[in-house]
């Protein structure tokens, strides 16, 4: 299984908005996510707009290919792309893993 932990930058003026939209994310995108192979997916949002995103996959590339090819993801990094900084692409594309540098298991 492999680990992938991913940053991103939302606008702090988006916070409490952001905070709202995932408090109630879409039953089929919810349904997507799990069918394409992300797993144990989290995300953590500091007061200062720093995103941490945290999943299990099997090939995270190919998990991320297979939910790019949704039409529910295109629906929602539509929706999600104005929260976000520094971006020239839908978050889903922005997301660049983190290398890990130690695991206790």
């Amino acid at each position: 299984m492999q680990r992938v932990c991913f940053l991103l930058k939302v606008r702090p003026e988006r916070l409490a908005e952001y905070r709202e939209r995932h408090r109630d994310v879409w039953p089929e995108m919810r349904e997507a996510l799990a069918r394409t192979g992300w797993h144990n997916y989290s995300l953590f949002l500091k007061d200062d707009g720093l995103l941490v995103g945290y999943l299990e996959t099997e090939d995270f590339e190919a998990a991320r290919k297979a939910m790019a090819e949704t039409e529910v993801n295109a629906r929602w990094q539509a929706e999600m792309a104005p929260f976000f900084e520094s971006l020239d692409r839908r978050p889903d594309e922005g997301m660049h893993p983190l290398d890990e540098v130690f695991h206790l298991d």
